[in-house]
């Protein structure tokens, strides 16, 4: 009986931990940017969410790169309400860093960041 116990306990609390999955975790696609796009695999890191490329594509399809495997996202501190600030994207077509923010809307994810004055946003959207 003790056995049946324990096995019920830890049922339930995997199933409690997957129920307190971020929900901005998992695979992304960014807005085109320089002719290319990526699918971006978002994952927890500690207490924030960080996100590196799975994936790279452009108009004739998926091809390699030395990007594959990189962060793309790091340092994202979840708000709640689908929301994220504190955190840091790097564009690859510019090799620059920005300070970021996300806002999660269902399968939408809308990204922002800034560098000095210049500021950028692109929509994301869920890879089914």
């Amino acid at each position: 009986m003790k056995k049946v116990w324990m096995a019920v306990a830890a049922l339930a609390m995997s199933a409690s931990t997957a129920m307190a999955a971020d929900p901005v975790l998992g695979i992304w696609k960014t807005q085109v940017d320089d002719g290319n796009y990526a699918h971006i695999k978002m994952v927890q890191c500690g207490s924030k969410i960080c996100g590196s490329i799975l994936r790279a594509f452009n108009s004739s399809g998926e091809f390699a790169t030395e990007n594959k495997g990189k962060n793309l996202v790091w340092d994202m501190v979840p708000q709640g309400g689908g929301s994220y600030k504190s955190g840091k994207i790097w564009q690859p077509s510019t090799d620059k860093v920005y300070r970021s923010k996300m806002s999660l809307s269902g399968n939408t994810l809308k990204v922002s960041g800034c560098v000095g004055p210049i500021c950028k946003k692109q929509t994301w959207t869920r890879v089914q």
